[in-house]
């Protein structure tokens, strides 16, 4: 699938064991020259884990995608009426979320 010039919004949910395998998917991204904007949820911006310091996650996200990490429900809220994005990535995604969400 071509990826060059699609806009892809990438959220990142509170489940941070996950994060460090998440953040390959974004390089691979942008790799195949994909736009990225970065999404994070209240959790994911604000907590720092033992999996990791959310400032760091946060420096490493917005140094990958060169893009300010949207983070906040009034900042989010335009993602869909502007069209900010062709596709949108749930990283990560349990199949519980994913059963609940496309029946």
């Amino acid at each position: 699938m071509e990826l060059k010039g699609i806009k892809v919004g990438f959220i990142l949910t509170g489940s941070f064991c996950t994060f460090q395998k998440v953040i390959p998917k974004i390089k691979e991204l942008i790799k195949q020259e994909a736009e990225v904007i970065p999404v994070m949820s209240f959790n994911s911006y604000n907590l720092d884990t033992k999996f990791g310091k959310a400032k760091e996650f946060i420096e490493n996200i917005e140094e990958i995608t060169q893009r300010k990490i949207i983070h906040t429900i009034q900042d989010a809220e335009p993602i869909g009426p502007k069209k900010m994005t062709d596709i949108m990535v749930i990283a990560p995604c349990s199949r519980q979320y994913h059963g609940k969400t496309c029946l």
